[in-house]
């Protein structure tokens, strides 16, 4: 080999190291999660979808560190800290984790996916120009709670007493359950709230309701529920109460009805936000959008279980039936 075409391979052999060092960081994600791996599959699937809208690709331009409570809410605010203190670029997350990520962070970027109006619980002061470091979806489950007893009422036309599932703390819990009991009143039925904080509360709550026989039941949309809503559709199905639910998520593993926002929708919108935020569009530039995809969905197989007979207008308007 000539000695200056040596002297060039080395050269280059050398500079490798500080050209890979030039190269720019792939920037990272914190995606804070109350739950559980695997419990927000769907939703999650909306938001890698979303950042793919935006030329975002996981592994490929940018990276995402997740975090997951376990449905531990004391863990969250030791997680927010670890995403911070790692320098992420953005923070995704829902429910409870939002106000971690709000107390760990005024500086970092903060996209939420909310079932409450974030208005009124205090995390900004503006849908249409969100202040400081947060912006995001909101899928309006609290408010929905009139149109939920509407369809129940059409599943089950003889109800007159119904109860609310919810828990001690859930975000938006309060508000929903306020929303359902203006209706319910409203439509001239008792309403019984039941709140549980754990699956052996839930076990404890169907077996009372196994002796008091409510007409219907409604579960309150919170992430400690959707954990275990297989534990929910089987007691519901087990004691052949009719029971509603606000995610599709439940029908899939046997519940009977539910309406609500498409979750994974929602998070598709919160992975487009995520990724503009990344191509330098700053959270006050992005309003809070609110849900604008519903959809209703029913069991049919949960209700030939239970014995009851779903009016042929109401499957009609149905957007999804699984036989």
């Amino acid at each position: 080999m000539r000695r200056r075409n040596f002297i060039t391979l080395v050269g280059c052999a050398a500079a490798w190291p500080f050209m890979a060092r030039a190269l720019p960081a792939m920037p990272v994600i914190g995606y804070l999660d109350p739950t559980s791996p695997g419990s927000f599959a769907d939703p999650l699937r909306g938001f890698h979808q979303g950042l793919k809208e935006t030329g975002r690709v996981e592994g490929q331009n940018v990276a995402i560190s997740y975090r997951f409570a376990e449905n531990k809410i004391e863990r969250l605010p030791e997680l927010a800290d670890e995403l911070v203190r790692q320098r992420v670029a953005v923070i995704a997350t829902f429910s409870s984790g939002v106000f971690a990520a709000k107390a760990a962070t005024t500086t970092i970027p903060i996209v939420f996916v909310l079932a409450d109006d974030p208005v009124r619980l205090g995390l900004v002061s503006n849908i249409a120009r969100p202040d400081g470091n947060l912006t995001g979806i909101n899928f309006l489950n609290a408010e929905l709670g009139g149109k939920r007893l509407e369809l129940l009422r059409e599943l089950v036309p003889t109800a007159t007493r119904i109860v609310l599932l919810r828990t001690l703390t859930g975000v938006g819990a309060d508000a929903a359950q306020k929303n359902m009991e203006a209706a319910a009143r409203a439509a001239g039925l008792q309403m019984q709230t039941v709140k549980v904080s754990s699956s052996q509360e839930i076990d404890a709550a169907f077996g009372a309701f196994a002796r008091e026989r409510p007409d219907a039941l409604f579960v309150s949309p919170d992430p400690f529920f959707r954990t275990r809503r297989v534990q929910l559709t089987h007691l519901a199905t087990r004691y052949a109460i009719p029971a509603t639910y606000a995610l599709r998520e439940y029908c899939d593993v046997g519940g009977l009805m539910s309406y609500g926002a498409d979750q994974s929708d929602a998070w598709r919108q919160a992975g487009v936000y995520v990724g503009r935020i990344l191509g330098g569009t700053r959270p006050a530039h992005l309003p809070i959008v609110q849900a604008s995809k519903f959809e209703l969905v029913i069991n049919m197989q949960a209700a030939r279980i239970i014995g009851l007979s779903v009016p042929s207008s109401l499957l009609a308007r149905a957007d999804e039936v699984i036989e």
